[in-house]
């Protein structure tokens, strides 16, 4: 008599599980019936059903994936999971929106206190998301980038090698540099301490890039199988990783067969390659991770290396979102250029470098569609266009598009060739190209504005620009920081006229520093991510009395 009791406790329970079940499927199919007109109407996006605002702020939605070879101007998605967001910031991620704001079931009344509404929730949504993790400004990284210098973040090596005595020699050279006069034809303004950068070519002062093109000497482990390691993709959203890769790996001049002569060793494995080359069962954060850890205990048990610094004098290349979680627990010594270089993540300014997402169509043709109208013809105060990836750009559309006739603000556009041709003719003819956050706090705009000599209007916050420890991005970008997306346009119009002329100046001389060549030059992307991973290493460097 017991037991049927609990038998029968169980199916009832059952039965009132299958019911609520069952009514909140229909609630979420067709809304809550209500007769007073007041009452919120449901919420669609992306085929998902929110009666409230809050479902919407506290869900993160995943959409079909976006081809990136398809698409010159967006992200690829970016997997919704859990365990992916490190940040404590809400996101809502890859919106298609029909209405991104709840609003109430008025069909009367004023059409323009609905915008203003709909515009209010939308900043409301953005200031608490902005209360919950503190925002890194750009000043702030200045003073963090100056803090991280000294060698003290860096472990002791087990044992020192001459290697560490070179790098030592160049590290006080480039600390003794005095003043350049002379800059070899580049804009003093647009770096931090260009006297520490190049070599005064009528005297024999030696510079930090000088010093990298004769001395440094890297190591690229052969251990590693495809398509994970040794398999450059260089198309596509992630192309840096793979550009790297494939000129690092054909280098003559930097490049060592002896790993006893090398400053630096390079880990040549692609991010992109290792999220998708796995199988769907190990695409987890931590399976891919363990899968790294793998490959560092093989290096450290084969060679000595990894060991004598922990890794301090090791590298990688990585562009991909998950480049930053994927690598920095193993890998936490090593110097890593992240395209994500995110503060709020995990990325260390002065000690990780900041990597450009460029997004390359034609693996043949890395630097087409290069150049612009100059400033006279660029009657555009600010464009923007492109998927509604992540929270911010819902809400940059919603306060900006057709609100002024000189702001260009759309969501996505055709990705016919026309469409792609006019996205381009829209850089090439606004004075600034807004370079908003996506899923994460990177995106291809940065480069793109460059490349069509647009000043950059970087709003995204805690985002570590490229080759911050050695360009000073203030000279020619705009940075706004999101909570002030509302005041986008004044901030814009207040920057005087000499002003502009001058950062859109500086873009077209600083472009040289974010171009692929197939075959390396001078001051060119290449060179410029070696030298920030030799510049992170040089300052980090410690010495040991016993040599091997």
């Amino acid at each position: 008599m017991r037991i049927l009791t609990r038998l029968d406790m169980r199916r009832l329970l059952s039965a009132i599980i299958v019911t609520v079940g069952l009514v909140v499927l229909l609630v979420l199919c067709f809304g809550i019936p209500c007769r007073n007109s007041f009452c919120f109407s449901p919420v669609k996006v992306s085929g998902i059903v929110a009666t409230n605002l809050s479902e919407v702020v506290k869900t993160e939605i995943n959409l079909s994936s976006d081809d990136d070879d398809d698409d010159e101007y967006e992200e690829e998605e970016t997997r919704n999971d859990d365990s992916c967001r490190e940040n404590n910031v809400v996101a809502i991620t890859n919106v298609k929106v029909e209405s991104v704001i709840a609003s109430p079931n008025v069909s009367l009344g004023k059409p323009e206190m609905a915008v203003e509404s709909r515009q209010s929730n939308a900043l409301s949504i953005l200031r608490r998301q902005k209360q919950v993790a503190a925002t890194v400004s750009i000043s702030q990284m200045n003073s963090l980038l100056i803090q991280t210098r000294p060698s003290s973040h860096s472990p002791k090596p087990r044992w020192s090698s001459a290697r560490d005595s070179e790098m030592l020699s160049a590290k006080s050279e480039i600390e003794n540099a005095s003043v350049v006069h002379e800059s070899l034809g580049l804009d003093a303004s647009l770096y931090r301490n260009i006297s520490k950068f190049l070599k005064l070519s009528v005297c024999l002062l030696t510079r930090s890039y000088d010093l990298m093109e004769r001395k440094l000497r890297v190591y690229v482990y052969k251990e590693g199988k495809k398509p994970i390691f040794h398999s450059p993709f260089p198309r596509g959203i992630y192309a840096s990783e793979g550009w790297f890769m494939k000129l690092m790996e054909s280098n003559k001049k930097f490049l060592v067969k002896d790993p006893r002569k090398a400053h630096l060793f390079y880990i040549p494995v692609s991010i992109k390659a290792l999220r998708t080359s796995l199988g769907r069962d190990l695409e987890t954060p931590k399976s891919l991770a363990d899968h790294l850890k793998d490959y560092v205990d093989l290096i450290a048990a084969k060679y000595k290396f990894w060991n004598r610094t922990g890794g301090a004098d090791h590298f990688l290349v990585a562009c991909h979102d998950w480049g930053n979680k994927l690598t920095k627990k193993h890998m936490s010594n090593s110097v890593r250029a992240l395209c994500n270089s995110n503060v709020a993540q995990g990325f260390r300014i002065g000690i990780d470098t900041a990597l450009p997402v460029t997004y390359i169509r034609s693996a043949e043709s890395p630097i087409e569609y290069r150049g612009g109208k100059p400033p006279s013809e660029r009657k555009i105060l600010a464009f923007f266009a492109g998927s509604m990836h992540g929270y911010l750009r819902p809400i940059l559309v919603q306060l900006w598009e057709n609100k002024e006739p000189d702001m260009k603000i759309f969501g996505p556009m055709p990705r016919d060739p026309q469409g792609k041709k006019q996205y381009r003719e829209y850089m090439k003819s606004s004075r600034y190209c807004i370079c908003a956050r996506g899923y994460e706090v990177h995106t291809p705009r940065v480069v793109e504005a460059i490349i069509n000599e647009c000043v950059p209007v970087i709003i995204a916050d805690n985002y570590v620009p490229p080759f911050f420890e050695v360009l000073n991005w203030e000279e020619f970008a705009v940075f706004v920081e999101e909570k002030d997306i509302e005041n986008l346009r004044n901030i814009l119009v207040s920057i005087p006229e000499e002003r502009y002329i001058g950062m859109q100046a500086r873009v077209k001389t600083v472009q040289q520093h974010f171009l692929w060549h197939k075959k390396p030059v001078k001051f060119d992307l290449f060179h410029m991510v070696l030298h920030s991973v030799w510049h992170s290493r040089i300052n980090r460097v410690k010495t040991r009395s016993r040599h091997y």
